[in-house]
């Protein structure tokens, strides 16, 4: 039994608009910001044209993972092709570290060789951009809760991590502006210590998709949920063991379940069925359950 084929087609669809609406939207600020730190003379303000630019091609990535993971199990891939989802998620975050490496270089060759101070008119271009990706950030992290997502929430961070390069830029500019002479580099550093929040939440991000990659446990309030679950349906005498992993937007669940041992097959099998309809209807998008079916009260051998 799985979850059907409309309400997994929904979620998807759900996941490729947020991320394609933030793909849109990239496409006018990268062109934006590079032209505007072009004219305006502002290192940092290129720096992070050239970052919305990876989130571009990070979003298309991500769109292209989900796409390869919602296809049906086949021959085979008797699982799925979820793992898609997450190899995608692991791209774009090694993407994000590597902008944030080079990001940081460059920043270091323009605090060695100041150039003239940014032009005011990018502060403007600067705010308009942090509340754009911020407020995007916040959608299409909503999103990653709600589909349980680890490539959209990658994309989302894509997201903040501009709007971080972005706060970074307009303080770095003020100073230059502000403080005249002297003063020059403070774009430069500015466009560095950008450079160290994008590594380092590419660096968290990264460390999640290989974890999703190797089968990691989706957390302890999963498995206390699914125990509790299971349970609770009537027959069910405890939950002995209890395994999940998580491939692209879904749950697949092996689980063993204690009936009475003098219980006929029939009926044990039935009481394994109820299980399965159970987690699979819950909200923790279980699509896959294995029930293995034990008599209470019986030493087992491990």
């Amino acid at each position: 039994m799985t979850k059907s084929n409309s309400s997994i087609h929904n979620r998807v669809s759900r996941t490729i608009k947020s991320v394609s609406t933030g793909l849109i939207i990239n496409v006018f600020m990268a062109a934006v910001k590079i032209v505007a730190g072009l004219v305006g003379n502002s290192y940092a303000l290129m720096a992070d044209g050239v970052e919305s630019v990876m989130d571009i091609i990070s979003s298309a990535v991500v769109i292209g993972g989900i796409k390869i993971g919602s296809i049906p199990a086949d021959r085979n891939h008797p699982y799925g092709h979820g793992k898609a989802e997450s190899l995608a998620a692991m791209i774009v975050s090694l993407a994000l570290v590597l902008v944030g490496v080079e990001i940081a270089v460059e920043s270091v060759k323009a605090i060695n060789h100041p150039r003239q101070a940014p032009a005011a008119f990018t502060l403007i271009v600067l705010v308009v951009v942090v509340l754009i990706k911020e407020t995007l950030f916040r959608f299409i992290s909503s999103v990653s809760k709600e589909t349980n997502s680890l490539s959209v929430k990658t994309d989302a961070w894509h997201h903040r991590s501009d709007a971080f390069t972005s706060a970074a830029a307009f303080i770095g500019i003020s100073i230059c502006l502000i403080g005249g002479k002297g003063y020059e580099s403070a774009d430069a550093w500015a466009a560095l210590l950008a450079s160290a929040v994008i590594a380092f939440n590419g660096g968290l991000l990264l460390k999640n998709a290989v974890a999703e990659i190797m089968d990691h446990s989706p957390g302890p309030e999963v498995e206390a949920t699914v125990r509790s679950l299971a349970g609770g349906v009537l027959g069910v005498v405890s939950v002995e063991k209890c395994r999940i992993r998580k491939s692209g937007l879904q749950l697949f669940v092996d689980i063993h379940i204690e009936v009475d041992a003098l219980m006929p097959v029939l009926e044990a099998h039935a009481i394994g069925h109820r299980v399965e309809e159970v987690l699979i209807a819950s909200p923790l998008w279980i699509t896959n359950v294995l029930v293995h079916i034990e008599p209470a009260g019986q030493i087992r051998r491990e």
